[in-house]
Order: structure tokens, then sequence, then C-alpha cells
């Protein structure tokens, strides 16, 4: 069984009442559950993490590293846009990650076409409404099974 951790940044916990005609009417507990599924189905552990502190979702990083985590699902939310100590974090601990978006980034403001995670992902999933979610599951799956 490997383990997977999902993690969600900051303001992702308003999922289903923020900004719907850009990420839908979905919660974050209906993705979560969703996934959990998932993961069972393919005998995988899930572990789910949303946070709005920075230093949290660094800490929940390192400590996936001592707790034998195989690989991350992250939607960084803001942070993909402003934090070098989350890219720090990931190439210190050398775990595995699939990067992503629920709304296409690169349709919206300047600052967001930039991401300081993408470079050093096993995968983006950018657009795809939180459907991509499940696209995320589908490429850890992958992973998992190849490597």
């Amino acid at each position: 069984m490997s383990k997977i951790l999902l993690i969600n940044g900051p303001n992702l916990n308003l999922l289903g009442t923020r900004e719907p005609e850009i990420y839908g009417d979905t919660t974050l507990e209906e993705i979560e559950n969703k996934l959990k599924s998932s993961a069972e189905d393919a005998g995988h552990e899930l572990i789910c993490l949303q946070s709005n502190a920075e230093y949290e979702i660094i800490d929940s990083i390192q400590n996936a590293s001592k707790n034998s985590t195989d690989v991350i699902i992250i939607n960084p939310g803001p942070l993909t846009h402003t934090s070098i100590a989350l890219r720090d974090t990931f190439l210190s601990t050398k775990i595995p990650f699939v990067e992503i978006h629920i709304s296409n980034i690169f349709e919206r403001e300047d600052f967001r076409k930039n991401s300081f995670l993408s470079d050093i992902s096993i995968g983006c999933i950018i657009g795809c409404g939180v459907g991509g979610y499940g696209l995320a599951m589908r490429r850890v799956k992958n992973y998992l099974r190849d490597r």
C-alpha cells in the first residue's frame, strides 16, 4: 500500500462557495471523499490536508518525507506564484508531486501565470475544474504502478 498526501493551500477550504463561476460548487470535502475512494480502490492510502498557513504546508511535506509518503498531490493555490520556500521544501525532500489548479492560470491575471513548482513536478493539471483532481489521482496511480 502506497501513501499519497493531498494538500490544498490557502482559500481552498472555501470551495463550493468561493467564486463559483471560477471554481464551481463542489466542496473540498466532496473532492477529498471521491479521491479517498479512488485511492482505496487501487490499494493506496490517501491523507488529506488543507491549510491557509504556508508553514503548516511546509511542515506537512517535511513530515511526509519522514513518514514514507510516496507521492503528493498539491493545489498550492496562491502559494504557486509566491512561495520559493515551498519549492525548496519539495527539492529538499525529493517527494514526487503533481501540481493541480482548478482554473486555467494562463487565462487569468499575469501574476498567476508563473509557477515556482511546475518545472520540478511529475505533472501539472491546469484548468480542468474540480475534475482535475481525478486526473491528478490517475497520474499518481500510473506513477506508482510504473516506478
